[in-house]
């Protein structure tokens, strides 16, 4: 998925939402207010999206991935979960015979990516929302913890 011909994104806060839309987004629903997957059939005629990527690490945006999928998708898990994501395995095997991948496994990204973010490809200006000096880590955990508008939390030598 190197150019995706629409790329929307689901998140419920409005400053990710619009942060998304910044770094290329062409759409952001939010799941509170918005039914997905009505919304997904209506712009693709009822066949659905093609690649779902989970990075929430919650259980229903698992479940919810599955449903917006086209048979013949691909569901990429990128989250780690805190809880057990129980899945109703006919949907990927039987009913749309789906591709699910993981994403921790690619450590041939890693160059791309930090030639991005090196070369300034990508703006990480607004994703790097506090820094902290190694020292105060227990400072940065709680900012991370509380999660108040706080996206990625860095830690500098």
């Amino acid at each position: 998925m190197r150019n995706p011909k629409k790329l929307i994104v689901l998140d419920m806060k409005p400053e990710r939402a619009a942060l998304a839309l910044r770094m290329g987004a062409d759409e952001v629903w939010n799941p509170a207010e918005v039914d997905v997957l009505a919304k997904i059939r209506e712009i693709t005629d009822g066949y659905g999206c093609d690649i779902y990527i989970e990075a929430t690490g919650h259980h229903k945006a698992v479940n919810q991935g599955l449903a917006m999928l086209r048979k013949l998708g691909r569901f990429v898990e990128f989250s780690v979960f805190n809880d057990e994501a129980t899945v109703d395995w006919s949907i990927i095997g039987d009913r749309k015979e789906l591709d699910v991948l993981g994403s921790h496994l690619g450590p041939y990204m890693y160059p791309r990516a930090i030639d991005f973010i090196g070369n300034r490809k990508i703006d990480m200006r607004d994703v790097v929302t506090h820094t902290f000096a190694l020292a105060d880590f227990k400072e940065a955990f709680a900012v991370m913890e509380r999660g108040d508008k706080s996206l990625k939390v860095v830690l500098e030598p």
